[in-house]
């Protein structure tokens, strides 16, 4: 065994145990509740595993090994005698870097706040550290969750687990490739147009995209409020659920959270009588073929379940992305503004002796704090705000999401869940799609419909091809978690999708 790691001044263990690192949430809980390991050993076998291999993945932008290890500590005083402790105590999760955890650093992946020390915890990390989770560090982005890829962070770029010549999406990327990576058993991201699903298909984990207004929103750096949500990505769907009990909820902080409806948990759905719809204008001209394949062969697989399949339409998926881009970069526009050099991050005024003007002040933070991506998006959706534009762009557009909305909800009618590829094609190669913005916009194409209309979504492994993972999509109706859930684990198992399995 070689000399232990040392992380920011504190010694960690020497080799990183693979089994350890391979255990869901479940096993875990049951490993700590009969004394096999303790949380502070977890977790430092976890430490190790991220100082030893993050170099070449980039999962991470900050790790806090003092605080993690303290709060491992924590939770094995507190739970020496045994007993009965939430599943999430004494887990190692990350958490995306655009959720504020008090004290720690939380850059959004731009420069423009580099520096910037979040004042409070957000309400989902509130929830979890009540719960008893170990939080190892901050996980990296695409700048302000602006990206499908992974390559627009400011601070340098996160790979793919399972290809380190390709993306692992975006903008979960450090999230999904940690999960992927064995550098967490789980791991919290944000998703505003596929920014969960997509990274989890890409690096084959589940991802899941609660309905709009389940989990509250405080405390996530907003990007555009309307579609923004906060969601897990794990290594099976049960740990996605285990993760989604616990923040799930209404919040005084957010007046968009709801409070859900606790259900019997020992009444779950009969899916031998479940209707599946499979949207005709998902599968089309652009996908590609060998993905396309894998996603038919398992929804045509789920008939041995005994459920009844029925093509269905959802006739305004055209001008979903459109919409999206419109509606997105106008909250952009609005929410980004804040960042103007005087109040936090970046300022040109604390850099530079004497600014020509505040304007110089404004101008010039902003032109040095954000990137490409963040500039591209303000400006679009500055301009379809602008007087003369708002009535041919944004209005139109919100126009076209209650339509958008309309063909969900006339759909969900008739069927129970809607089955759909994640995203038209495994991971791409870096730098394939970053010179044409365009053709990385339609990575999302799948996706951003469901956050359109705010429902909610997973999207779990079902296959590979050339060895690089394909997820399948499972879309709900409003606030119905629970069918997705049931539907999804039941696939997982019968399938096999994960080579770790979850123990009895």
């Amino acid at each position: 065994m070689g000399r232990s790691p040392v992380v920011n001044g504190v010694l960690l263990r020497g080799e990183a145990s693979m089994e350890l690192n391979k255990l869901t949430i479940v096993q875990v809980h049951n490993g700590l509740k009969k004394k096999e390991f303790s949380s502070l050993e977890l977790t430092r076998d976890f430490l190790a595993k991220i100082e030893k291999e993050d170099k070449k993945i980039g999962a991470f932008i900050n790790v806090s090994p003092e605080i993690a290890l303290m709060s491992a500590k924590e939770f094995d005083e507190k739970n020496k005698e045994g007993g009965n402790f939430n599943f999430l105590g004494g887990i190692p999760i990350a958490i995306k870097d655009n959720i504020l955890v008090e004290g720690e650093k939380c850059t959004a992946g731009s420069k423009i706040l580099k520096d910037y020390k979040a004042p409070y915890d957000a309400t989902v990390v509130q929830k979890i550290k009540k719960a008893g989770a170990v939080i190892l560090g901050k996980t990296n982005m695409d700048e302000f969750a602006m990206g499908s890829s992974g390559e627009n962070s400011a601070f340098f770029p996160t790979k793919n687990p399972h290809d380190l010549e390709r993306v692992p999406g975006g903008s979960s990327s450090g999230s999904a490739a940690a999960v992927a990576a064995d550098f967490a058993v789980c791991a919290l991201g944000s998703d505003t147009g596929g920014s969960i699903r997509q990274p989890a298909s890409f690096c084959g984990v589940v991802g899941f995209k609660p309905t709009y207004g389940a989990v509250s929103r405080y405390g996530l750096i907003a990007m555009a409020s309307s579609l923004d949500q906060i969601g897990p990505i794990a290594k099976t769907v049960e740990d996605a659920r285990t993760i989604f009990e616990v923040i799930k909820g209404q919040d005084d902080l957010d007046s968009t959270s709801v409070e859900l409806k606790i259900k019997n948990q020992k009444s779950k759905i009969k899916i031998n009588e479940l209707r599946i719809g499979v949207p005709r204008e998902y599968f089309i001209k652009g996908i590609d073929q060998e993905v396309e394949n894998v996603v038919k062969k398992i929804i045509e697989k789920t008939k041995d379940f005994g459920v009844k399949i029925e093509e269905i339409s959802l006739p305004h998926s055209d001008y979903a992305l459109p919409c999206y881009y419109i509606i997105m970069a106008s909250e952009v526009s609005a929410n980004l503004a804040r960042y103007d050099g005087i109040k936090f991050g970046h300022s040109l005024a604390r850099t530079r002796k004497s600014p020509a003007s505040l304007l110089d002040v404004y101008l010039e933070s902003r032109k040095e704090g954000f990137g490409n991506e963040v500039k591209r998006r303000i400006m679009l959706g500055t301009y379809a705000l602008s007087a003369g534009y708002y009535d041919a762009y944004y209005l139109r557009a919100q126009k076209v999401r209650s339509l958008i909305k309309k063909d969900f909800e006339e759909a969900l009618k008739k069927v129970d869940l809607i089955l759909t590829p994640t995203s038209p094609t495994v991971a791409f190669k870096f730098n394939e799609k970053k010179k044409d913005p365009l053709s990385m916009y339609l990575a999302d194409i799948f996706t951003v419909s469901v956050n359109l209309a705010g429902l909610p979504a997973i999207s779990i492994p079902c296959g590979k091809v050339d060895g690089l993972p394909v997820g399948l999509q499972i879309i709900g109706s409003w606030f119905e978690e629970e069918k997705i859930f049931d539907f999804a684990q039941t696939l997982e198992e019968s399938l096999s999708f994960n080579v770790q399995r979850r123990s009895a």
